[in-house]
């Protein structure tokens, strides 16, 4: 006799995204706000842990690289990917301090700080949250469920609501995607061609 199959995921999934689908309208302004700070010269700097490290990762290479169509090459970092920086921190000034240091290293005012954590309480986030703040840099953060006191020390915050943290994690994919397409749009809106063709870009 066979057993039922378990979809239980797949059921908390289609409810996370279905409620996920009102918060479009930001994942749409921060692609066009990162797209006017980038294409000015300025820089992205992402930061997450664990699982939320891979989606850091996988934002900035999209930038760095392309997402879908051809376009210039943007100026992203995902904080935790440099290995030695993060362990001599870690070991001189602390974990807390991992992100914040290189926070005060690389960021300058005008850029963007992006936070990934599916408990909005990681201590080392908050701590770069607050390194951003005081250099002036803009924060958005993508959290589980509100209210968490990352979404609360960002100037912005897509919060997902959701029982598991693995779901979380899944919209946050999702996120990052809509979050690079409406990028390229407004991209190639600003050059007054396509992203694919790569008319009037430099």
């Amino acid at each position: 006799m066979k057993s039922a199959v378990d979809v239980r995921h797949c059921d908390e999934l289609m409810t996370a995204l279905a409620a996920f689908r009102g918060s479009c309208g930001t994942v749409h302004q921060w692609g066009a706000a990162l797209a006017a700070r980038l294409g000015g010269g300025g820089r992205l700097l992402v930061a997450g842990n664990g699982g939320s490290a891979a989606q850091a990762q996988h934002l900035t290479a999209e930038l760095v690289g392309r997402y879908r169509d051809e376009r210039p090459a943007y100026s992203a970092i995902a904080l935790h990917a440099d290995t030695s920086s993060t362990t001599a921190i870690a070991n001189d000034y602390g974990v807390q301090e991992v992100f914040a240091r290189q926070v005060h290293a690389h960021g300058r005012p005008g850029d963007v700080l992006m936070l990934l954590s599916t408990s909005g309480a990681s201590a080392n986030l908050l701590s770069a949250a607050g390194a951003a703040r005081r250099g002036r840099m803009r924060v958005w953060a993508l959290t589980g469920p509100a209210p968490n006191p990352l979404a609360a020390a960002a100037d912005s915050a897509l919060c997902v609501e959701a029982a598991s943290t693995a779901t979380v994690q899944e919209i946050h994919l999702v996120a990052v995607h809509m979050l690079c397409e409406s990028f390229d749009g407004a991209v190639a809106a600003s050059y007054g061609g396509s992203a694919g063709d790569g008319r009037g870009m430099p």
